[in-house]
């Protein structure tokens, strides 16, 4: 089974493009961790603002491992987060 997260964050006013190209510049490094099986970021197509981050880890420690990531922590805490209003992240496993 895998272990699966989604997010979905909320950008400030003004900010959803900011916020959408960390999230692009996120893909590659965040693929490329060895636990990865996937990350696909999305935009709400009514509301801009709102994205959907859908993520699948071989486990719940390659995820731990993805948010002690280098560029997680530099593009995600440091340049996405402080850009949202809201953010909510739920995890699942898969059947």
């Amino acid at each position: 089974m895998a272990f699966v997260v989604v997010a979905k964050w909320t950008a400030k006013p003004g900010e959803e493009d900011a916020v959408a190209e960390a999230l692009a510049r996120l893909v590659e490094p965040s693929r490329a961790e060895p636990g990865n099986l996937m990350y696909q970021p999305h935009r709400d197509t009514a509301d801009p603002r709102v994205f959907l981050i859908y993520e699948q880890y071989i486990d719940e420690d390659a995820f731990k491992t993805h948010l002690e990531s280098d560029h997680l922590r530099e593009i995600g805490l440091g340049e996405a987060l402080p850009r949202l209003a809201e953010r909510h992240r739920d995890s699942y496993e898969t059947i």
